[in-house]
């Protein structure tokens, strides 16, 4: 598990354990790291006049952790221009800081075009920047969903970029506003995940799988499941499973 997670079932909280681990509050500790990252890489990339506005861009983002990506209204809560707003969320993505996650279309060049949804990796960062002050009361706040899914899809991305492997996966919404969270993409097939902050999975959960059972060639529905709070792997049915967040 990356020790900045603000989810972990064997060790501390990150919001906890670095405030003892450096014999200070994890709030300075972020404070201090937003500085480095200003001056060590920011400035090597681009001339940010405007340190507070960043700052602020860099909230916002946090803040929108899980959803869709809306780039205008972006810069408009942060007062800047469009083209600054996207130059600005170009570093956090270069820098591994936000990741971009595409949706899937059969029609790959409509992959490009859709809206991505915006994930912040570093979620102790992300509680940081957005407020949060422990993991027990971000789990139960209204930001705890996102911020489960949002550290599920690092921990996933991680095992691939750990692999020298680009992430080969999606997330799937149509115009019936079925959702599927996560597409892993293997040898053409699709592999469902739905992520959920719950001990207590239902099948329902995972009702818009089967959408992908209609794919045309050479795409076919693999084995999926939902990864949540559950505390050991069962099966649903033949094809998907209950999977506990720990086993990522």
């Amino acid at each position: 598990m990356h020790k900045s997670s603000v989810f972990s079932p064997k060790k501390r909280s990150a919001l906890s354990s670095i405030g003892r681990s450096h014999g200070f509050p994890h709030t300075a500790f972020y404070s201090a790291y937003l500085r480095t990252y200003i001056e060590r890489d920011v400035r090597s990339i681009v001339n940010v006049s405007d340190e507070k506005k960043f700052f602020s861009f860099i909230r916002s983002v946090a803040a929108r952790t899980a959803q869709m990506l809306n780039i205008t209204k972006l810069a408009e809560d942060t007062d800047i221009p469009r083209t600054t707003a996207e130059r600005w969320l170009s570093i956090l993505v270069s820098a591994n800081l936000v990741f971009l996650l595409r949706p899937f279309y059969v029609n790959i060049a409509k992959r490009e075009i859709k809206a991505p949804k915006l994930y912040f990796l570093e979620t102790g960062l992300a509680a940081y920047l957005t407020g949060w002050d422990t993991a027990q009361v971000l789990r139960k706040g209204a930001m705890g969903g996102a911020f489960f899914e949002t550290f599920v899809i690092a921990e996933i991305i991680k095992s691939y970029i750990n692999e020298g492997i680009e992430p080969p996966i999606y997330y799937y919404r149509d115009k019936e506003q079925r959702e599927i969270d996560l597409l892993i993409l293997k040898n053409g097939r699709l592999h469902p995940l739905e992520i959920k902050i719950t001990a207590n999975p239902e099948k329902r959960n995972i009702a818009a799988f089967k959408v992908l059972d209609t794919l045309p060639e050479p795409y076919k529905r693999g084995e999926g499941g939902i990864i949540c709070c559950y505390n050991e792997l069962v099966s649903f049915d033949a094809a998907d499973k209950v999977i506990p967040f720990s086993y990522l």
